[in-house]
């Protein structure tokens, strides 16, 4: 007879199996230099700096230079330094602010109605119209013509004997307009060349940045009962807000650097500006100080006069879209 065990037992579970770890083992880093790993990319993007140095920031820097030097054409390394003398004289030359002027009323004149009627044509143009492909295209024209030929053509349309402008003003009981002697009236007709040339542009631009607002804002104001004329004011415009700055900004650039239209506007390629500067931009003036003075050291400091104008409008635009959009974050 045997006596049971009445001692305790230990029972033990049964092992459960441990799933092994999905997470791959790290794959070790190959060691070298960054240029020999990407030698490839730097190869592909090397003739783009070789060409920005060479074209532009050498350029940009060598400007700079001569602007500190009284320098002249004939002898452009050996001009003697002056510092900022050339920047002091160039604030007390009558010539500059008088170009400045001109540059600022026929910047002025031609901004504000191109911008305008840039704005309306790309309305109609959203809509949906019988051919507005060819329309589209047919903007592009005056864009993609000769400087030279449409300014030419315009110096025919606004001359004073012959002129098809004053000749309908002869028959509708106006006297003749001296265009050119003028000095309203000149800066007046080249900026209607300037209008001319870049309506179209800017239309198509103000065309691509309505056809991206959502059409749901259109509907929800014609249901409210808003008319065509208030949906583009209440809807479009406010939408387009960044996109007039930006053309705020390129045309007031493009007006700063304005040169090709008032050089050909006289018809004789006199970098005067009319025979009392009456048309004179800061271009021509800085085109007749280098090349017409030969005092290129003055014509650098006009360029970079032209530069420091620039920067401070392209600021003064940041500026105005950070304090628009801090507002408009504020609101939300």
């Amino acid at each position: 007879m045997t006596l049971a065990d009445d001692s305790p037992r230990t029972v033990t579970a049964p092992a459960v199996p441990v799933p092994p770890d999905p997470t791959p083992p790290p794959v070790p880093r190959r060691r070298g230099p960054s240029l020999s790993r990407n030698r490839w990319g730097y190869a592909y993007v090397a003739p783009f700096f070789v060409v920005f140095g060479a074209f532009s920031l050498f350029p940009f820097l060598f400007t700079a230079w001569v602007s500190l030097h009284d320098a002249r054409l004939s002898d452009i390394g050996g001009g003697t330094f002056v510092g900022l003398d050339n920047y002091a004289a160039l604030l007390t030359n009558d010539f500059f602010w008088n170009a400045l002027r001109n540059t600022i009323t026929i910047g002025v004149l031609s901004t504000v109605p191109q911008l305008c009627l840039a704005l309306g044509l790309a309305h109609l143009l959203h809509y949906k119209l019988r051919g507005r492909t060819f329309f589209r295209t047919l903007m592009l024209v005056p864009y993609a013509t000769s400087i030279a030929a449409a300014t030419l053509v315009f110096a025919t349309l606004f001359g004073r004997d012959y002129g098809i402008i004053n000749t309908a003003l002869e028959a509708v009981g106006l006297d003749r307009i001296d265009w050119e002697s003028g000095t309203l009236s000149s800066q007046v007709a080249i900026a209607v060349i300037v209008t001319w040339r870049w309506t179209g542009y800017n239309a198509l631009i103000y065309l691509a940045a309505m056809q991206s607002i959502p059409g749901e804002l259109y509907e929800a104001a014609e249901m409210d009962g808003a008319s065509k004329w208030r949906q583009f004011l209440h809807v479009t415009i406010p939408s387009l807000r960044p996109t007039i700055l930006f053309t705020v900004v390129v045309s007031t650039i493009g007006a700063v650097q304005l040169f090709g239209e008032p050089l050909l506007f006289g018809g004789n390629g006199a970098t005067t500006g009319g025979a009392r500067n009456q048309y004179q931009t800061l271009g021509l003036l800085m085109y007749q100080q280098g090349w017409t003075n030969f005092n290129i050291g003055q014509a650098a400091t006009t360029a970079w006069a032209m530069f420091l104008i620039i920067l401070a409008v392209v600021g003064s635009a940041a500026l105005v879209g950070r304090y628009r959009a801090r507002r408009e974050g504020a609101r939300r």
